[in-house]
């Protein structure tokens, strides 16, 4: 089925505005994936905060232009599901999550904030723990120091008690 022309407007505009606002896109081929296995893969995306969603290609390289994922243009041909998200590693992590466990799931290529990645560039991004466990892993070594300085006042105390005793 065939979209008139304003419904072709309203999906450039639509794709244009995901592009604009979002710091990543993950471009998979998804040929021979069964319907509840991309539900799937749909619910997975939306509690990450990606936005999945198929697109005709010819109206996604018009709308990508002007914007950082104009980069991918060129691969954008075949049946493509397009994974936008403004956290740089969201999407990549759910589509390379998803294609571990699913075969006919293939990672084509990705952008993040404006510089193009290919299929292992997506699934090293993936890698890349998330921002709490980061902030979480850079707390512990800022409080390494001041918590090995209060054990050793601590001990340095109990030495001093136990020689007056």
């Amino acid at each position: 089925m065939s979209l008139n022309r304003s419904e072709k407007q309203a999906s450039v505009e639509e794709i244009s505005a995901l592009a604009a606002k979002a710091q990543s896109l993950v471009l998979a081929e998804y040929r021979g994936i069964a319907v509840e296995q991309m539900t799937k893969l749909r619910k997975q995306a939306r509690e990450n905060g990606v936005h999945l969603q198929v697109f005709k290609n010819t109206l996604a390289r018009r709308a990508v232009t002007g914007t950082p994922c104009e980069v991918l243009a060129g691969e954008m041909a075949g049946p493509l599901i397009y994974g936008f998200s403004e956290d740089a590693v969201a999407a990549a992590r759910v589509i390379n999550d998803f294609a571990k466990t699913n075969d006919k799931l293939v990672i084509r290529s990705g952008v993040v904030n404006g510089k193009a990645l290919d299929a292992a560039g997506v699934k090293t991004l993936a890698s890349i723990p998330s921002r709490e466990v980061l902030l979480a892993r850079l707390l512990g070594v800022m409080q390494a120091p001041v918590s090995g300085f209060a054990v050793a006042l601590g001990q340095l105390a109990k030495k001093r008690e136990t020689e007056a005793a």
